[in-house]
């Protein structure tokens, strides 16, 4: 058994595909597709659906990937909390965590905690959460 690929429903899958190009590297896995159809509909579980389908993927990783899915039709939904049930975050170790904060703020996210030393004095490990454009939970880590 594998891990496959994390999705994330979009309001804008361009505008949610570009911050994590811009901040993490991710590439495209394969050209934008729109999913729609009886099969689609199906398996999802929802009539008439029609759905903007990005994948990415790390440059130098072949394994989970990034799927990003704008459906044309949308529920909204408030931003989801820290302690909500249910998928929490993302995670990503980086090389500079103040940097990539700064990155994610200029791309459109936003902070969501304070970077805090989760290590040891032989071993730091600094951590905080933010969040993406589109209100998503996304944890940094950087040893």
């Amino acid at each position: 058994m594998k891990l496959l690929h994390v999705s994330v429903a979009a309001r804008d899958a361009d505008v949610l595909s570009a911050f994590y190009k811009t901040v993490f590297g991710y590439v495209d896995r394969r050209p934008p597709t729109t999913l729609s159809g009886e099969k689609v509909s199906r398996g999802n579980g929802l009539p008439n659906t029609h759905i903007y389908s990005v994948w990415l993927r790390l440059p130098d990783d072949e394994g989970p990937f990034l799927e990003i899915l704008e459906y044309k039709n949308t529920l909204d939904r408030p931003e989801p909390r820290v302690n909500e049930p249910g998928f929490g975050h993302l995670a990503f170790e980086v090389s500079d965590i103040e940097a990539t904060v700064a990155e994610i703020i200029k791309a459109g996210g936003k902070s969501q905690g304070e970077v805090t030393d989760f290590g040891t004095l032989n071993s730091p490990l600094l951590v905080v959460y933010v969040r993406d454009p589109e209100g998503n939970i996304l944890e940094l880590e950087q040893p």
